[in-house]
């Protein structure tokens, strides 16, 4: 068993061969990056295939990126319909397929039981929380899938070394990239305007899935205690999930002075406006919205699970996971300083041009896909490309 800290080495030329992207259901960071992978390597040369959820082509229309896509039903848990889903897969894969890429362990463990004969990658983006039955079932997958895998590639540090201690013979740190954001449509009094912030009132603000990994419960927790400052920050959560209902109804029985927006396709605009932001999750690894947030130069208090400290080093705030205390001196203390504050967006955007850009992560991913089924490179006039950052 080994693991690889470092990345692959880039080709020269681009990558000509077949891949198939496999992924379940997604609404965020997952999705994003299969779409961002097939877009790249489609531009480098390749032909790119994804097969998931009907759902997920509608959110990232995989197919304006120029890839093929096949619905394959992925659901978030497995089900008997897994069945179906291999069959579909091995479909796909009975024709001119080099590798095989599975984003998270659900579409890991589809092709696995497909049985590939195509060497079969596995990106690992997320860790098991869960406990119980649930749990025992997740880390049976997890097993599975780390010893079916030529290679498993992890998100974070944490996640690779978790591949290695459950069989993987191959597991490399592959750091994933956010999106580049677009360039704000409106300006910061706008954005504040469409909440009835005052221009004197701080506004906080998170982006993620509702569900019970993100630990929304905390910040509102949290939020509770803020109104007793004055002015009192607004709080905003960007994001849909299976937490709703639960969370708006605590929400509502703590008086915490946040507000839900459901999906949002403005993160940009909504950075652009505030003045923190927030991340309270149990565990994450190189999340979307913690890098959106330095990227932006908005100061970040979030809490030091899994891939967080090693992404933004001394650039945040970082909280224990679960201590709604911790969270509130820490925010209570960045309102009411605005040189820390200030120190912080320079040290954010400082720390975030340092980290792997889209083209880098592609380009590290086409070298693997060339080590593993090597083809004609392409000439190098032909080439994605690839700009390797400051780091």
């Amino acid at each position: 068993m080994s693991a690889r800290s470092g990345h692959s080495r880039p080709v020269d030329g681009g990558w000509a061969g077949c891949v198939v992207l496999v992924l379940a259901s997604s609404t965020g960071g997952v999705g994003q990056h299969v779409t961002s992978l097939a877009r790249g390597l489609v531009a480098g040369g390749a032909t790119v295939i994804v097969c998931g959820p009907v759902a997920t082509e509608a959110q990232f229309a995989f197919t304006a990126t120029g890839a093929r896509f096949v619905p394959i039903e992925i659901p978030a848990n497995p089900t008997p319909a897994d069945a179906r889903a291999i069959a579909g897969l091995r479909r796909v894969l009975a024709g001119p397929v080099d590798v095989v890429h599975a984003h998270g362990l659900r579409a890991g463990l589809v092709a696995a039981l497909a049985r590939p004969t195509q060497p079969l990658v596995v990106t690992w983006h997320n860790a098991v929380l869960a406990g119980g039955l649930r749990g025992r079932v997740s880390r049976w997958v997890e097993r599975l899938v780390a010893r079916r895998a030529r290679v498993a590639l992890g998100a974070s540090a944490d996640l690779v070394e978790r591949a290695v201690t459950l069989g993987a013979t191959d597991a490399r740190l592959a750091p994933v990239a956010a999106p580049t954001l677009p360039t704000p449509s409106r300006g910061r009094a706008a954005v504040r305007a469409e909440f009835g912030v005052a221009a004197d009132q701080p506004l906080l603000l998170s982006v993620g899935r509702l569900h019970p990994q993100k630990r929304y419960d905390v910040l509102a927790e949290a939020a509770a205690q803020w109104r007793d400052l004055d002015p009192p920050p607004v709080v905003l959560i960007a994001g849909s999930g299976p937490s709703y209902l639960p969370l708006a109804a605590h929400i509502s029985q703590v008086r915490a002075p946040i507000t839900l927006l459901g999906h949002r396709t403005d993160v940009a605009d909504l950075l652009a406006g505030a003045d923190l932001a927030l991340v309270t999750s149990d565990w994450e690894a190189r999340q979307l919205f913690t890098q959106e947030a330095l990227h932006s130069g908005v100061p970040l208090v979030a809490t030091a699970v899994g891939g967080i400290p090693e992404l933004v080093g001394d650039a945040a705030v970082l909280v224990p996971a679960g201590d709604v205390d911790a969270l509130d001196r820490a925010v209570r203390d960045l309102i009411a300083d605005d040189g820390r504050r200030a120190d912080l967006s320079r040290r954010g955007m400082a720390r975030a041009g340092t980290w792997p850009t889209e083209a880098h992560t592609v380009a590290e991913v086409a070298a693997l896909y060339a080590e593993l089924a090597p083809t004609p490179a392409l000439p190098s006039d032909l080439s994605p490309r690839r700009d390797h950052g400051r780091g």
